[in-house]
């Protein structure tokens, strides 16, 4: 998976990493869960969508459940996970100004 150099990773409340473009979220992670997971941002269509078909995609913890979902990595392939990290970065960089020529 290749995301583009103006990606930024960051360590914050000291067991979380956000990673951002132009400074939004796309991709979370609590460092010290009980179950390995990342949470994205995706329409919430296809979020309720997931949810419904996979017992690995839950709402997010600590996010507006509308926007924001968790995939528990240990029931999800892996495919799949890259798919939705890649899914929540297109569509954040999407609601960004053309101006910042991120695209």
């Amino acid at each position: 998976m290749s995301l583009n150099e103006k990606v930024s990773e960051e360590l914050f409340a000291e067991q979380w990493i956000s990673w951002r473009i132009a400074g939004k979220w796309f991709l979370l992670m609590q460092l010290d869960a009980p179950e390995p997971r990342v949470a994205v941002k995706l329409l919430p269509e296809i979020g309720v969508a997931l949810r419904e078909r996979y017992d690995g995609v839950r709402p997010a913890y600590h996010m507006n459940k509308t926007h924001w979902s968790d995939l528990y990595l240990e029931l999800l392939d892996d495919a799949f996970v890259k798919e939705q990290i890649m899914a929540s970065y297109r569509l954040v960089v999407s609601k960004l100004p053309k101006k910042l020529g991120i695209v």
